[in-house]
């Protein structure tokens, strides 16, 4: 399904990131997508779903600890 999206779709160098660059970079990048920002564990209801408009930025604290993903 990811073929489907528009632009760059996933952002390997955010990990280890501050979240506020991470967030500025992916917007510049991909202007399709809105990135949702959720603290590492945390439950997150609505996100089981694949949408080519979200990235879930997952952080601990401040920094970005997985690879921000289109879905």
């Amino acid at each position: 399904m990811a073929g489907l999206c528009y632009g760059k779709q996933k952002w390997p160098e955010l990990v280890g990131e501050q979240v506020s660059m991470a967030l500025a970079t992916i917007h510049r990048e991909n202007s399709y997508v809105q990135p949702i920002v959720v603290q590492a564990g945390s439950i997150t209801p609505g996100t089981a779903d694949f949408r080519c408009d979200r990235v879930v930025v997952i952080v601990e604290g401040s920094i970005v600890s997985r690879v921000p993903i289109v879905g």
